[in-house]
């Protein structure tokens, strides 16, 4: 699918508990790159032994090229921290210059496992219908398909989105921030705006807001409101989870039937120009945003 920009119909609304702002994102100017600062001493019993890694086996580079690659730093910065014994290859320190090492060698830079495929970060407006890896079933759509031409990078969606919940779905083949933005106690917002089979009730309203105990734990949201304009079955929930399921259950938990649900906003992320099914790759402001959210 190529890119493409068009106008958002989706609409956030505000009520009479507070409302809900998107905010547009903000563009930064060069992507920060990590230099080397402080370099631990490299114990003498870690001192690897001269090795003679000369090989032109197609599948091998050199690890300075490799860290490269993965968008840590430079070269000549890569070469600095294997130097001074902060990379080690298969669990061993390396400070050999020109050590080439196989694509299937565990990497660690400064202290994270690397690979040597550029980090991409690909934001989609997912449309009904197609479900996320793991979910599928024979014969249905795959939201892969719909970011293929994007990268060769391998994408992987950040958590999992039944096919008939649509809107902000994050790709990315960073295995650190897919981590982040998976566990139970991550703290960025999302948005979602959720039409019910009827009117939500004041006191469900006020319950929901309180905290109400699902499965034997108690389920918070950061905020709840009816949306503006709108009947009171179209709602607006800010939550810190990325779950969408945990979002349907709220409502089945008081015999409500959730007839659409559409995440509106993810980690200060939005759907600014971003028609349904169609996707653009983050701005390094925002990558920098979504690290330290």
């Amino acid at each position: 699918m190529s890119r493409h920009q068009g106008n958002d119909k989706s609409r956030p609304g505000s009520g009479r508990q507070g409302g809900f702002k998107k905010t547009s994102s903000s563009r930064g100017n060069a992507p920060i790159k990590k230099t080397p600062s402080k370099f631990s001493a490299k114990p003498e019993a870690n001192k690897p032994k001269k090795t003679t890694n000369t090989s032109s086996n197609s599948d091998e580079m050199r690890l300075n090229k490799y860290i490269s690659n993965s968008g840590m730093c430079s070269r000549r910065e890569a070469d600095l921290y294997i130097q001074s014994g902060n990379v080690k290859v298969n669990g061993e320190v390396i400070t050999e210059m020109g050590y080439k090492v196989k694509l299937s060698d565990v990497v660690v830079f400064d202290g994270a496992t690397i690979t040597p495929e550029k980090k991409e970060y690909v934001l989609l407006n997912k449309p009904k219908n197609f479900s996320t890896a793991g979910d599928d079933e024979k014969g249905d759509n795959n939201v892969l398909d719909l970011v293929r031409s994007a990268t060769k990078a391998k994408l992987q969606p950040v958590g999992r989105m039944d096919k008939t919940t649509t809107g902000l779905l994050l790709f990315t083949n960073d295995t650190d921030m897919i981590r982040k933005f998976t566990l139970p106690n991550q703290r960025s917002s999302k948005l979602y705006q959720v039409s019910l089979d009827r009117n939500l009730k004041y006191e469900d309203l006020e319950k929901i807001s309180g905290g109400i105990n699902i499965d034997d734990f108690r389920v918070y949201v950061e905020e709840i409101t009816y949306i503006e304009n709108e009947p009171k079955s179209e709602i607006g929930v800010k939550m810190k989870t990325a779950n969408v399921k945990i979002v349907r259950k709220i409502f089945e938990h008081l015999n409500y039937n959730v007839i659409k649900l559409d995440r509106v906003t993810f980690a200060g992320l939005t759907k600014k120009n971003l028609p349904r099914g169609t996707w653009r790759f983050l701005t390094e402001q925002e990558i920098i945003n979504l690290r330290n959210a």
